[in-house]
């Protein structure tokens, strides 16, 4: 059984300066104002238009992003409509063959600490799962038949898309404190990227609930 922390990576080629210039011009298609661009205007252009609320226009760039997480988040991810999601199979994952070691790689929970019966508890659970795992697939169980006794606790790896209209929305609610702690754990570290890569269109979200 191997323990692990939650993580995400961005698998996007990001280019700030051609994605502001790209929203620019497809957004002054509306006002016919293309002939106001120059090398300024696309920040000062894009923040007009998140403020009036003319978000449509930040549909025409996105962004790709791998969540290693544990299942129970990802069940969370995937209930965002307008996005594209290719995710980790546990239907067709063996994790008893040697290429997973053998072993079920879980997400440790944020919520309990090292030294807390809670946390003695699940690891103890989380062990029993495994080697009932491994007995089924010795026994010569399909990885889609042995999946049904895997924990929300375990390790995925899920890969989205999503338009920065639908990623502002996406940070809105899954970095409020409203939300699930290991739900906010990661959604926090993305939040945390973009307002450092892409400031200009994520300045405004998170501000009170970032940690």
């Amino acid at each position: 059984m191997r323990i692990i922390e939650p993580s995400i990576e961005i698998l996007s080629d990001v280019d700030v300066y051609k994605i502001m210039k790209n929203i620019e011009t497809c957004g002054r298609v509306c006002y016919k104002s293309e002939n106001l661009i120059n090398e300024e205007s696309a920040k000062k252009f894009i923040k007009r238009i998140i403020a009036s609320g003319h978000e449509s226009v930040l549909e025409h760039e996105k962004l790709t992003i791998k969540f290693v997480c544990d299942r129970g988040v990802s069940h969370e991810i995937v209930r965002h409509r307008i996005a594209s999601y290719s995710q980790e199979s546990t239907r067709y994952c063996n994790y008893s063959q040697e290429k997973f070691g053998k072993e079920l790689t879980l997400i440790r929970p944020c919520f309990w600490k090292d030294d807390e019966e809670k946390y003695r508890i699940w690891c103890d659970v989380m062990e029993k799962v495994e080697c009932s795992y491994n007995e089924l697939m010795s026994m010569g169980a399909k990885p889609e038949e042995g999946r049904s006794i895997l924990p929300n606790s375990l390790k995925t790896e899920i890969v989205v898309t999503m338009n920065l209209r639908e990623l502002r929305h996406f940070l809105r609610l899954r970095t409020s404190p409203k939300a699930h702690p290991q739900m906010r754990e990661v959604a926090n570290m993305l939040l945390r990227y973009v307002k450092e890569t892409l400031p200009v269109f994520f300045e405004d979200i998170g501000n009170e609930y970032i940690e």
